[in-house]
């Protein structure tokens, strides 16, 4: 009879990531980062226990919407005031704010429940080739 393995929260190592968007599509990279911030990856995966790595993301603003998404894409939300319904084109929003286009997109592929919201907060998007977490030493995913 084998046991099932499961990790426990205290016993999580957790890595370092670096993925330059440049060129690739938004929502394919989005799919990794979520999976690499929920620690899909690894053998001693646990749905119930936050076993996710830290990712950062650089070059935001050269990754690429395809078809007519920067033309038909909106993002909405709400100030919370009556009536106060936004609407942002992806074309504004890729050329002012890349990197919330990633976020939002992340987001909507975590749980909404304490450990998705754990695991954003691991997440660290930059529009440029810069970062300031060489300190990390992170592993350099292509």
């Amino acid at each position: 009879m084998s046991n099932t393995f499961m990790a426990k929260a205290g016993e999580v190592e957790r890595q370092w990531y670096v993925i330059d968007a440049t060129g690739k599509t938004m929502g394919r990279l989005a799919v990794q980062v979520a999976d690499l911030l929920r620690g899909k990856n690894k053998p001693t995966f646990t749905p119930h226990v936050d076993c996710g790595d830290f990712v950062i993301v650089t070059n935001v603003e050269k990754m690429v919407l395809t078809g007519k998404k920067l033309e038909q894409k909106y993002y909405y939300h709400h100030t919370g005031y009556i009536g106060h319904m936004k609407s942002v084109r992806y074309d504004n929003l890729m050329a002012n704010r890349p990197e919330l286009a990633l976020q939002l997109a992340v987001k909507g592929m975590i749980p909404d429940n304490t450990i998705g919201r754990k695991a954003l907060t691991r997440l660290h998007v930059y529009k440029g080739a810069e970062h300031k977490h060489a300190a990390q030493k992170p592993v350099v995913i292509e």
